[in-house]
This record gives C-alpha cells, sequence and structure tokens, in this order.
C-alpha cells in the first residue's frame, strides 16, 4: 500500500502546484491596438491621415514614386529607419546599403511584404505596423513582444529582371 500512496502524494502534490500556477496573473507586456498606442511625437504620427488595410496596417504616402512599381515575386531595395511606439530608434539602413529581398514571400515581417506593394521607386512611405504584422508576442533583438512599430521607407530599386 505505501507503494501505491508515494505516487499519488505526488500526483496530488502536482496537481496543487499547477494550480497555483494557473492563477499566477500574467505580468509580461500586452498586446495593445494601434489606436490605443501612445506614438512619441516626434514620430509624427497622425493615423486620420493615414490610410488602413484590412490587416490594421496603416500607411501614408510621403512622396509618391515614379519609377518600377513594387510586386510580389520581384526584388525591391528600400532604405528604412524603423522605430519603436516610444520613439526609441531601432534599425536603420541609412549612412549603408539598402536592404534587398524578394517582396511578398515572407522573408521580411509581414508588415513590410504589403506596406511596400504597390510602391514606385523613389517613393517614400510611412508604416505604422500592428504587433500582429511584425514580430507578434516574441522578442526580436532590441523589439519587445506586442511591439507595434513605424518605419520610414524609401524604395531606391525593384528590379523587374528586364
Amino acid at each position: 500500500m505505501k507503494r501505491i500512496a508515494f505516487p499519488l502524494l505526488g500526483l496530488a502534490l502536482a496537481l496543487a502546484a499547477a494550480a497555483c500556477l494557473d492563477t499566477k496573473e500574467y505580468v509580461g507586456p500586452k498586446p495593445v491596438s494601434i489606436e490605443e498606442t501612445e506614438f512619441a511625437p516626434e514620430l509624427g504620427i497622425d493615423l486620420s491621415k493615414m490610410t488602413k488595410s484590412s490587416t490594421g496596417l496603416y500607411t501614408q504616402d510621403l512622396v509618391v514614386g515614379t519609377g518600377d512599381t513594387a510586386k510580389a515575386g520581384l526584388t525591391v531595395y528600400a532604405h528604412y529607419t524603423g522605430w519603436l511606439a516610444d520613439g526609441t530608434e531601432f534599425d536603420t539602413s541609412r549612412g549603408g546599403d539598402p536592404i534587398g529581398f524578394v517582396l511578398g514571400v515572407g522573408q521580411v515581417i509581414p508588415g513590410w511584404d504589403e506596406g511596400l506593394a504597390g510602391m514606385r521607386e523613389g517613393g517614400k512611405r510611412k508604416l505604422v505596423i500592428p504587433w500582429q504584422l511584425a514580430y507578434g508576442p516574441y522578442r526580436n533583438g532590441p523589439i519587445p513582444p506586442y511591439a507595434n512599430l513605424v518605419f520610414d521607407v524609401e524604395l531606391v530599386a525593384v528590379d523587374t529582371g528586364e
């Protein structure tokens, strides 16, 4: 009988511990919608002047380009600067080479695949990307989980293969 009692005691303790864990409140970052996000004033975010897509991405053309159009499957080259909502710059290509990637195939975050589509060479666009189209609930270097992101993007070139 003692051999059975110890496993049952262990099971009872494990269940009690699990019950305690279930009652703990999550203390990490919580998701915040773009509309509820407080953006640093220096980012110049005015959602009322931006276009919102069905996925929740906000875009604003700062300069409309005149060159080739960025389309899925084409390699595009862009300069960018990215910020957290609090105004912290986390990355930029300025002062170096532009980033190059095939648009629309998941080589970059979904907000970029969607946000650069339709841009023309020479164009500049502001992207306000909800966390669901960025890195989601995961940390990526200096970018915390559930981070809504802001990018200024300049489309430098589109490789049309011609």
